[in-house]
């Protein structure tokens, strides 16, 4: 790649946190007109780096040239003056502002009276929502949203930008088929303008539709760049884990047991917002030692099916649960837990982590019973109460005592499973629990989701992507606008079946 047609370029770049070194030497090139795809594991550095590139971090060296000239961005403001946005993997909306608000906050139009002219605010973020095929209204609260549409609210915020260079971040993370492939025609319609755009993702199969540049990073440093056309997908995977990887997980064929769960009729009102059911009387069972994997579309309604068995909509949610076939009645999560439930939920910045404080105290907050001693957290029980299961999810950190908010996505995720092992229960629901995740760690998750059902566990598994359930799951329940509208043995589920039932004009034929 030639240095000289780059937009921007970055030389040298070391970043390093508390007891980490993230960045080591870093260099990237991004040209006008292409996508370079930044891929490495979890805990590579992409994410430091494209924070560095748009004004999150200083570097603590090297270099960043932008039309070859050297420059140092404060903030991300500054960087977006200059024409570098980002759209994180983790969601930087105001919940309480409206979209609009959201779209153009510190840019807002303003009248001659230095107030905020709202009917152009409105007009321009309409326009902008148009590109992306999203239909929600300007003035409707991002809290209201569903993650998938707060996702295209992100990348709305950076297109709407006059953007030179756009970094994305696992931006189809959340998103529907359909929302990915507008996501798609929208990224080739910014490079026919001359954008260049760095793009992070684990999934692979995404860089046929549009990358053109491949570069890979490991252990902070840059270990391998080249066109994509250059790369096989073997390559590409060897680069990234810098050993061979094996990307097919077979699943263990494990008996199950005795009826661990049984949910009737479960509902949950949409609260005004949406449809008027998010969950709309679903019924499932789930035996010992058995995975059940739950499949649908963005909006379908699995996140809040696993919330309301896991007591979070107590208050508005109906239906009976039973658990090892005693009736339940859980008020809160507490409840929940201590009947034997274990909830990783889908966002873990938000739901899962308390990213103030450290490893040890994240890995035993469910379990804080286990590490008092006089009534006070005792640092020495805490640690060799979550040692085990740190070790055993092979969590990056240097100590315990390493603040969660320092660690890679990846390793974030480990420690919220961590967190639930650690309070033995006999039920875990995994939202999503690879959202985010490199192919290694991925395969490291899948093989523990598999050891767990071999000693007994029942387990619920929320995914995305279709070949992960197809992959996980003894069965699989599929969910379409609120509703089941199928289900399978995983002799019978094929994808062709599985979508079938999740598209929901195909969903009323297969149920």
């Amino acid at each position: 790649m030639d240095a000289r047609d780059a937009i921007l370029e970055a030389t040298g770049i070391e970043k390093s946190f508390p007891g980490v070194r993230a960045l080591d030497g870093v260099g990237l090139r991004v040209r006008p007109g292409r996508l370079v795809a930044l891929l490495g594991e979890n805990g590579a550095g992409k994410s430091t780096l494209m924070n560095v590139l748009s004004g999150v971090f200083p570097p603590d060296a090297g270099t960043i040239r932008l039309d070859g000239r050297e420059v140092r961005f404060a903030n991300p403001r500054e960087a977006q003056a200059h024409g570098v946005g980002i759209v994180h993997q983790e969601l930087n909306l105001v919940p309480h502002l409206s979209v609009a608000e959201n779209v153009h906050l510190g840019r807002e139009p303003r009248t001659r009276l230095g107030l905020i002219d709202y009917e152009k605010l409105h007009a321009d973020t309409t326009a902008v929502l148009g590109r992306l095929d999203l239909h929600v209204a300007p003035d409707a609260l991002v809290a209201d949203l569903r993650v998938g549409q707060q996702q295209l609210v992100e990348i709305a915020r950076a297109v709407s930008a006059e953007v030179r260079v756009l970094v994305l971040d696992e931006p189809t993370s959340s998103l529907s088929a359909h929302e990915v492939d507008v996501l798609f025609g929208v990224i080739q319609d910014l490079k026919r303008r001359g954008v260049g755009v760095v793009y992070i993702t684990h999934k692979l199969e995404e860089l046929a539709r549009i990358g053109d540049d491949v570069t890979v990073m490991r252990d902070g440093r840059v270990v391998g760049e080249a066109p994509l056309a250059e790369l096989t997908r073997e390559e590409i995977v060897r680069l990234m884990a810098g050993r061979e990887a094996k990307e097919i997980f077979q699943k263990s064929t494990v008996a199950p047991g005795g009826e661990l769960l049984r949910a009737e009729n479960i509902s949950l009102p949409g609260d005004g917002v949406g449809r008027p059911l998010l969950v709309d009387r679903v019924s499932l069972s789930l035996r010992r030692g058995e995975v059940l994997g739950i499949f649908g579309l963005v909006g379908a309604g699995r996140t809040e099916l696993l919330e309301t068995l896991f007591g979070v909509h107590s208050d508005r949610a109906t239906g009976r649960v039973a658990v090892d076939g005693r009736p339940v009645g859980f008020k809160s999560p507490r409840d929940a837990v201590a009947a034997g439930l274990a909830f990783a939920p889908e966002d873990r910045k938000r739901d899962g982590l308390v990213l103030t404080m450290s490893v040890a105290a994240n890995a035993s907050l469910a379990s804080l019973d286990r590490t008092v001693r006089g009534g006070l957290v005792s640092a020495g029980r805490e640690a060799a109460h979550v040692t085990p299961y740190i070790e055993r999810f092979r969590v990056k950190t240097p100590s315990l005592a390493q603040l969660i908010v320092n660690l890679s996505g990846g390793n974030q995720q480990k420690v919220i499973l961590a967190k639930w092992l650690a309070t033995a229960p006999k039920i875990l629901l995994l939202d999503e629990p690879t959202r985010g995740i490199d192919v290694n760690a991925k395969r490291e998750i899948y093989a523990f989701i598999d050891e767990l059902a071999r000693t007994g566990l029942g387990l619920i598994v929320v995914s995305s992507e279709l070949p992960e359930i197809l992959a996980l799951a003894d069965r699989v329940l599929v969910m379409c606008e609120g509703r089941k509208t199928a289900e399978f043995a995983r002799a019978d589920a094929t994808p062709e079946r599985v979508l079938h039932a999740a598209l929901p004009d195909l969903a009323a034929l297969a149920s």
